[in-house]
């Protein structure tokens, strides 16, 4: 995907740069309320009811009340001004549709991978993604009423995260909290970026 490029005529108003942000982590682990939370329009969302076919391949554990999941993404986006724009993508957590991840990588600066504590092996598969990948991302734990709560350098071990990695907590349902989530993703983004590119020029 193409952002940011038009073939409009010379003297027109130019166009705002997108920036492509993910949100990933496991199964229910928040993702599509985090993109509702922030996003200025209405977000686009895949959602499917669950149904008893899912029964032995779904993971319900603290998650029990959960009755719909993302199939394809969610989608949102966020104006920053008038020459910035952000489009998030919420990806599906479950590995079955984990053949969308490709192409909803494509593109992207970085990701949020959202953390719930009594589900924290969820995170795994989407932190070896983005490593593998060589996409910056930071670290999200979801703060939900119930989960025990750990200090950010015991998740930070737990998931055996570079130490350069950002972990922090949030409230997904809040636009606040999440909007600081992306701001520190951007922020770790143009650090990474700048390091590699001193390293690629031998500064």
């Amino acid at each position: 995907m193409d952002y940011g490029h038009s073939d409009r005529p010379a003297g027109a108003t130019p166009l705002p740069t997108a920036i492509k942000i993910l949100v990933a982590g496991g199964f229910g682990v928040g993702k599509t309320t985090m993109v509702g939370a922030v996003s200025e329009t209405r977000p686009l969302r895949t959602e499917e009811v669950l149904t008893e076919t899912g029964v032995g391949i779904d993971d319900l554990s603290g998650v029990e009340s959960k009755t719909t999941t993302t199939v394809a993404m969610d989608f949102g986006r966020i104006t920053i001004s008038d020459d910035l724009v952000l489009y998030l993508f919420g990806t599906p957590g479950q590995d079955r549709f984990w053949f969308v991840w490709d192409e909803l990588a494509l593109g992207a600066i970085g990701a949020v991978v959202l953390a719930d504590t009594r589900r924290l092996a969820d995170c795994f598969p989407s932190i070896d993604y983005f490593e593998g990948r060589g996409t910056p991302f930071v670290v999200a734990v979801n703060c939900f009423q119930d989960a025990r709560k750990y200090r950010l350098d015991e998740v930070q071990a737990a998931l055996n995260l570079d130490p350069g990695v950002p972990v922090l907590l949030c409230d997904a349902r809040q636009r606040e909290s999440s909007k600081e989530v992306l701001v520190t993703l951007m922020e770790h983004a143009m650090k990474t970026r700048e390091a590699r590119r001193r390293a690629a020029s031998g500064d």
